[in-house]
């Protein structure tokens, strides 16, 4: 049996729709979107507890004592006139460091700095070398 031009053609022309199907769904199978996942570490307090009262430690008199001293501070433990020996932090920023640790747990890292308000990337240069978060390496 023979069969048409006409015949052909459409058996041709049906033959290329299913490979270009074909192909359309394979690559899209094969080319997978890469996955992104994100990851927060969240302390969680069944039961409120009380803090140990702080224990008397000897402040530095001056901001230059205390960089000289060699020590870092510790963003997780350290109070308001600990926080204040720091190059850059006053007052104002000493309180929102610790109410940014209230509301969102102990720091990870001393880059997670620049997430509190009144600091950025230049005061955190400025820093970086004299905190610690107990955690890191540095």
């Amino acid at each position: 049996m023979k069969i048409s031009r006409l015949e052909f053609a459409a058996v041709l022309l049906a033959a290329v729709c299913v490979a270009f199907s074909a192909g359309w769904f394979l690559r899209g199978n094969a080319a997978a979107q890469p996955v992104r996942v994100e990851s927060e570490r969240t302390l969680v307090q069944s039961t409120p507890q009380l803090l140990p009262a702080p224990t008397a430690t000897p402040q530095p008199q001056s901001k230059e004592e205390a960089l000289e001293s060699g020590e870092k501070v510790d963003l997780n433990t350290a109070g308001r006139e600990e926080l204040m020996t720091l190059p850059g932090i006053g007052e104002k920023r000493a309180d929102a460091i610790l109410a940014y640790r209230q509301a969102n747990g102990p720091f990870r890292t001393p880059e997670e700095l620049t997430e509190v308000d009144g600091i950025g990337e230049g005061i955190l240069e400025g820093l970086i070398d004299y905190v610690t978060t107990g955690e890191d390496t540095r």
